[in-house]
């Protein structure tokens, strides 16, 4: 199943006079390592009497360099970028024997490459009472991680915070609240005191309104929508950076979309730069929208292309008669009712009456 989205976000700021803009580095193109396939991107930028100069950061991310070389009013950034989200399972992964329980050790020559993911920068005691309650040793690392990720989740409600900078372990530990890149910054430290490689990522997250409400459980977005997000990546031998959000308390799917994956937040600004004193006035927005959905179960073929199917299958049929092919089918749907699916019904004897009311609905 496949669904084409296209993603736009766009960001104003504008000055009260003529101002220098000293040179201004955007982080806003998709990450090489994205797992989510990028089918088009573009970054279009005013005033349009600019040089620019595209590179990479010495951790693989994309980053325009643009230089300005009059005073500005303005200063516009435009990103559309076309993304097909096929759903992955974010567990396909393969660990090295050694790595599958906690604790684990990187080997000498990984250590060193992976040691700027590994500098601990915070060491509050908010912070080490926190991780003195993680369990020193498990036996499925996967799960470990599922259970660490969550517990974050739980310990940190999310709100929309404005202010620039992201907020100490600490402060996010004391408060027990904090935006996507407080939590995601607490991760990737929680994760350095366990000796585990990790990193900040700066990205975007779409989420797509369900075809059908879940029948237990949330539903997820009540309409399509997509948002600058932080989440964390940890690095695991075997299967590379494995990204896992805390906010959701979810691994990252096809939804999340990096941008700038770094050792420090700082490193992984959508945008930095200097300007000359001046009152500004800033604005920015991010819009998604389906171009292409392929027809699925929860969301089947329009009248029009149902109608082209039966034409097809009369087509095929009439083919098939004329040369006399005879076509046999077997077998049965399989159902299951969620409610008692441990039910005797359900495992091994024939019928109930539950089974048969809910088999004339079905």
């Amino acid at each position: 199943m496949t669904i084409k989205v296209a993603l736009h976000h766009r960001t104003e700021y504008h000055y009260d006079r003529p101002t220098k803009l000293y040179p201004q580095v955007i982080r806003l193109r998709p990450a090489p390592h994205s797992r989510t396939p990028i089918e088009a991107y573009s970054l279009k930028v005013q005033p349009e009497n600019h040089f620019v100069n595209w590179q990479q950061d010495p951790f693989g991310n994309y980053l325009a360099r643009y230089v300005f070389p009059d005073p500005v009013r303005k200063f516009v950034v435009d990103v559309e970028v076309i993304a097909d989200l096929s759903v992955f399972n974010p567990f396909d992964f393969f660990l090295e024997e050694d790595a599958e329980q906690y604790p684990f050790a990187y080997d000498a020559q990984l250590a060193r490459d992976l040691a700027p993911y590994l500098a601990i920068k915070e060491d509050g005691e908010r912070l080490k009472q926190w991780v003195a309650k993680i369990p020193a040793k498990s036996d499925h690392l996967v799960q470990f991680l599922v259970e660490l990720n969550q517990r974050v989740n739980q310990d940190v409600a999310y709100l929309v915070r404005m202010e620039p900078g992201v907020q100490t372990c600490e402060e996010t530990l004391q408060l027990k609240s904090g935006s996507c890149r407080d939590s995601a910054w607490l991760l990737v430290q929680i994760f350095r005191h366990l000796g585990l490689a990790s990193r900040f990522v700066s990205g975007y997250l779409v989420q797509l309104k369900a075809d059908v409400e879940a029948l237990d459980g949330p539903s997820g977005a009540v309409e399509d929508f997509t948002d600058l997000h932080a989440w964390a990546e940890v690095f695991l031998p075997g299967a590379g950076w494995v990204g896992m959000d805390p906010t959701s308390g979810l691994f990252a799917g096809e939804g999340h979309i990096p941008l700038a994956c770094t050792p420090d937040p700082s490193s992984a600004a959508p945008i930095s730069g200097a300007v000359d004193p001046s009152n500004v006035e800033f604005h920015f927005s991010n819009s998604v929208s389906r171009i292409h959905e392929d027809p699925r179960v929860t969301k089947p073929f329009s009248d029009d292309q149902w109608q082209a199917v039966v034409a097809l299958g009369d087509q095929v049929e009439e083919e098939l008669e004329a040369q006399e092919v005879k076509l046999t089918m077997g077998g049965e749907p399989t159902f299951v009712s969620i409610d008692d699916m441990d039910g005797e019904e359900w495992n091994y004897t024939a019928l109930s009456d539950t089974k048969l009311s809910l088999s004339l609905d079905l």
